[in-house]
């Protein structure tokens, strides 16, 4: 079992309702008040779990300089009352901050019994094999 600080704790509390109010906020149509709750907690979450210092390396890499504007610039977006803007502002940052963790995704989804039988299907594997190759950190 994974050993966990207080700090740890509250942080994956929080990252856990920033995803929810994330969600829910999209599910209603993209509430502003719902979007913005989410994406402070989500964020605030991240920096509980692996620290600040962390945080701050891992999102200010001269390499991740486009997706961490991106991320951050959609975050903005959403907090002054554009959501569906800043929420694809957001994703496309999402994807270019995390992109080298998804071949790793990848590869432990295959191995869970029912989702790696998922992942096999004839029009899922094409996109899942595209997804999950490794590719530079460009």
């Amino acid at each position: 079992m994974i050993s966990l600080t207080d700090s740890q704790k509250i942080g994956m509390g929080l990252t856990g309702f920033g995803v929810f109010f994330l969600f829910f906020g999209m599910v209603l149509f993209f509430d502003k008040a719902l979007l913005a709750i989410g994406n402070i907690l989500f964020v605030s979450g991240l920096s509980f779990v692996i620290g600040l210092e962390r945080t701050f390396r891992f999102f200010f890499q001269r390499h991740k300089v486009k997706a961490t504007s991106f991320f951050l610039g959609g975050v903005f977006v959403v907090l002054i009352g554009w959501p569906i803007i800043g929420v694809l502002l957001e994703v496309y940052g999402f994807f270019l901050l995390f992109r080298g963790f998804f071949p790793v995704a990848v590869g432990f989804i295959r191995r869970v019994p029912i989702l790696g039988s998922l992942l096999s299907l004839p029009g899922i594997s094409a996109l899942v094999d595209k997804i999950g190759e490794s590719n530079n950190m460009v």
